[in-house]
């Protein structure tokens, strides 16, 4: 795997223990850019709602949640992100229940290096090659979710961070109005979004995007109307 070739994929890694959290992240610095890192799966839910990762590494013994229960709460609305489950247990039971949660390894610990980078290079190319990752928003626009680069009659078009953002999170979630409070912790992180403001990042992304309907539910949020 290639670190340049995978700077826009987000990775959230979920570990109760501190030093195989450590050694887990560390390893993955090699290869990706962006990595968040939670202790249990309560905090993990919070760092998933806010920075949308593509690829989900989770043990499943934690405290207040399980990785099994974490991850099934994730499939409730999303079926792309990539996820990789971490366990001692090898039982029927734990394996059955990773296969309906469509994982795409269920890795018995202690991990081998090689077949957790197969895993990985499993998922990278997952999103990169699935067809999915590109959305037609409408006639001659399409979305490219994995580089989330957007195109318009075969031109790309430049958006400012806070529109990509919101775009990005719009398509992630096409089949319902996305609240105020998911924007808010998404597309402005670590600051208070105004009203102002998140009308003013809308009408310029409504702008450049003329022939793509989005819609606003007073009191919830918006939804984008796409098939």
């Amino acid at each position: 795997m290639n670190k340049d070739a995978n700077k826009n994929i987000k990775i959230l890694y979920v570990e109760d223990d501190e030093i195989a959290r450590e050694n887990g992240v560390e390893y993955l610095e090699h290869y990706f850019s962006h990595i968040y890192e939670a202790s249990d799966a309560i905090m993990a839910l919070r760092l998933y709602e806010k920075h949308q990762p593509h690829i989900i590494i989770s043990d499943i013994q934690m405290p207040k949640l399980n990785g099994l229960e974490f991850v099934k709460r994730i499939r409730e609305h999303d079926t792309t992100t990539q996820v990789i489950i971490i366990s001692a247990f090898s039982d029927k039971e734990y394996l059955l229940k990773a296969i309906e949660l469509q994982l795409v390894k269920y890795l018995i610990k202690p991990v081998n290096e090689s077949d957790f980078e197969s895993a990985l290079t499993q998922c990278v190319e997952t999103l990169s090659n699935n067809s999915s990752n590109i959305i037609p928003l409408a006639e001659n626009i399409i979305y490219d979710s994995f580089n989330q680069t957007l195109l318009i009659d075969g031109e790309i078009v430049k958006l400012r961070t806070k529109e990509l953002l919101l775009l990005d999170l719009l398509i992630k979630h096409k089949s319902r109005y996305v609240t105020y409070n998911e924007i808010e912790n998404v597309v402005w992180d670590e600051s208070v979004m105004s009203k102002d403001a998140l009308k003013t990042v809308m009408k310029n992304l409504k702008a450049k995007l003329s022939m793509v309907q989005i819609l606003n539910l007073s009191g919830t949020g918006y939804k984008i109307d796409i098939k």
